[in-house]
């Protein structure tokens, strides 16, 4: 490591084989993920308005060069983050009927909205995708294109098992599975009462088998 705290990467030795450029940054995976990890605290503490390079470098124990290293702004961090967690998709669940894998999702989705940090940083992120572009299209892909590959699985899957009929539009399935959840987690920001998800899956089944 250089003096100035940067990481960089050593010669090889006198042995032979190529040697390193001195000075190449090399970055260090898990001051990428305490990075990455400082991003959703500081969306979470302060929102991306006020959020700055510094702030996260602080939070992560890392210096403004590490980040910069990595990503040219905060706008390309946040934006590289969110494109993270939309490649991790929710899960595909296969439980046998269709009413039991819309109640799956829906508890999948309403513990991840339920999250402290997801009650924070969703609405503020898509309050900034109604400014930028950039973040409007990586939210696309977050909360809209991972998981309607999910909703095509399980539909497809209906199918095949004659609960549903042929055509079923898998981007409506999602609306009416994911919607009343964002509604209620982060929009009206009320908890869900007892049995509320299992009255959604029932509803948004017949609602499809119809």
């Amino acid at each position: 490591m250089a003096k100035d705290g940067s990481e960089v990467t050593g010669a090889t030795g006198a042995t032979g084989g190529r040697r390193a450029p001195a000075g190449a940054a090399v970055l260090r995976e898990e001051k990428t993920e305490a990075i990455r990890a400082a991003v959703f605290e500081e969306l979470a503490a302060v929102g991306f308005a006020r959020m700055s390079i510094e702030g996260i470098a602080k939070r992560a124990g890392v210096g403004k060069t590490a980040v910069y290293r990595r990503w040219r702004s905060k706008l390309h961090l946040v934006l590289d983050v969110v494109s993270a967690v939309a490649a991790e998709g929710l899960p595909s669940p296969d439980t046998g009927s269709l009413r039991g894998d819309i109640r799956m999702l829906l508890e999948v989705a309403a513990r991840a909205l339920r999250h402290p940090m997801a009650a924070q940083i969703i609405p503020d992120l898509l309050a900034e995708a109604a400014r930028s572009p950039e973040i409007a299209e990586a939210l696309r892909t977050a909360l809209l294109d991972s998981q309607q590959g999910v909703a095509a699985a399980m539909v497809a899957r209906a199918v095949e098992r004659g609960e549903l009929r042929p055509g079923v539009d898998a981007r409506l399935a999602l609306d009416l599975m994911t919607g009343p959840l964002y509604w209620r987690l982060l929009v009206v920001r009320d908890e869900l009462p007892k049995g509320y998800l299992d009255e959604l899956a029932l509803a948004v089944g017949s609602a499809l088998e119809a």
